[in-house]
């Protein structure tokens, strides 16, 4: 029996795959937990639109991000903090910070979208990236300074 994935089955398939199952499995395995529909024309269809309207919205974020990318590539951030010994923050920069600079400067971003491996805890100029979708990354340079 010809089935339509509509969630991803493990040793099965991804979602919109149209695989061959046994009638057993299908009726009383993959349909029921609504994992799979019937193969059938109207279905077919269905899944065709549904496939077409994923791709325009991913190429709609795709450009979306690349233009904002566009737009973090030139930012420098300077970020003024108080030190102690040995060049030392009291505290530290974080992704939240560096948001709420970029939003003084009219970029909205997320701070989940800002990879920070750790929070800066020293002076010096950092090479922050920004992941805004799946392979568009922009670096942001951020020189903290001392108060």
């Amino acid at each position: 029996m010809k089935v339509i994935l509509i969630q991803e089955v493990p040793h099965l398939g991804q979602v919109g795959d149209q695989v061959d199952v046994a009638r057993g499995y299908a009726r009383n395995f993959l349909i029921p937990r609504k994992w799979a529909v019937e193969a059938t024309s109207s279905n077919l269809r269905a899944l065709e639109q549904i496939k077409a309207q994923a791709r325009q919205r991913e190429d709609r974020l795709k450009q979306e991000a690349e233009t904002i990318a566009e737009r973090v590539r030139g930012v420098t951030l300077t970020i003024a903090r108080p030190v102690g010994e040995q060049d030392r923050l009291f505290g530290s920069v974080t992704s939240s910070d560096i948001a709420e600079l970029l939003a003084q400067q009219g970029i909205h971003l997320d701070r989940k979208k800002i990879a920070l491996e750790g929070p800066i805890k020293a002076l010096g100029t950092y090479a922050v990236p920004v992941r805004l979708y799946r392979d568009t990354v922009a670096e942001i340079q951020v020189h903290i300074v001392s108060e």
